[in-house]
């Protein structure tokens, strides 16, 4: 794989998707990296792009069809993919998780060949990426970290929010951390104001804190100023998996087009937008993104 301007890591998951609207569950391919690729690869192809995950034989026909797609996938064999179930009340911004089966971590072994500007770590549970790891990327190129994985602790399948050991280890080697609202109360140790939290999490070193706060919208902080970025409301709410994910790649790419942290921000905003529309990844343009940008423009 040639060096990319942004390079995705982490597991594919095998996915149970249980909604009011889809009460017997649909299974379904997801995860970071999967929700990810799907929405870079229906943005422009001006930034390169590309991803690297681990997946058990029954994820193999997914990582065909993401390469039949014209998207750059090295795939490592794990001996079970990660596998979780995910259920929705009426409130998409609350999710019932459990974890039915888990996928091997990565290792600097298996990355000495990964080469990119931006390294964006889609962890899914704590033992995804060791610090070791992540020391071993900065010292490659920048690193964004989508923090859910650390704060999730499973017990008998059931998922718990609980504080990161190694936050300040990894942190420091951070540009971009990924969080939502729940999030950071958890690293923060409680922090319920946002700012504050943001600021604490920005003196450990990381240069953009990007807070996701479901339908209320999102809160980016660069280390000096704070950008408030509105949720734009969309036709019909189907399913809220990948939303955060879908957030993640609609900044990074604005990013590395040279946008600033506030029309990354609202670009990311309208493509969750979309997203939420119907079940699986975001599959709009991002002409039909920009035009809700202008439809809601102050």
């Amino acid at each position: 794989m040639e060096k990319k301007q942004i390079l995705c890591i982490g597991h594919i998951t095998h996915d149970r998707i249980i909604t009011p609207s889809l009460p017997e569950g649909v299974d379904c391919a997801g995860g970071t990296a999967y929700y990810v690729a799907w929405a870079m690869n229906h943005l422009p192809h001006d930034v390169s792009f590309g991803i690297i995950t681990a997946v058990g034989d029954d994820l193999k026909p997914e990582i065909a069809k993401l390469r039949e797609a014209g998207i750059d996938i090295q795939a490592l064999n794990s001996p079970t993919s990660v596998f979780f179930e995910n259920s929705y009340g009426r409130n998409m911004n609350d999710r019932r998780q459990r974890v039915l089966s888990k996928a091997a971590p990565f290792t600097i072994e298996q990355l000495q060949n990964a080469e990119a500007d931006m390294f964006h770590l889609g962890t899914l549970l704590v033992d995804d990426f060791s610090p070791e790891v992540v020391e071993y990327l900065a010292q490659k190129g920048r690193v964004c970290i989508d923090v859910q994985g650390y704060l999730r602790e499973v017990r008998q399948q059931r998922v718990y929010a609980v504080d990161w050991t190694d936050k300040l280890r990894v942190l420091k080697h951070t540009e971009i951390l990924k969080v939502n609202e729940h999030e950071i109360d958890v690293l923060t140790d409680g922090e319920r104001d946002l700012k504050r939290g943001a600021r604490q999490i920005s003196s450990w070193g990381v240069r953009e804190v990007l807070i996701t706060l479901g339908s209320y919208g999102s809160l980016i902080y660069d280390g000096n100023r704070f950008y408030e970025i509105p949720s734009y409301e969309p036709r019909q709410v189907v399913d809220a998996t990948g939303c955060g994910d879908t957030y993640a790649a609609g900044y990074l790419y604005a990013r590395a087009n040279g946008a600033s942290c506030d029309e990354a921000g609202r670009l990311a905003a309208a493509m969750c937008t979309l997203k939420l529309e119907h079940t699986g990844p975001f599959d709009a343009t991002i002409e039909e993104a920009q035009n809700i940008v202008r439809n809601h423009a102050e």
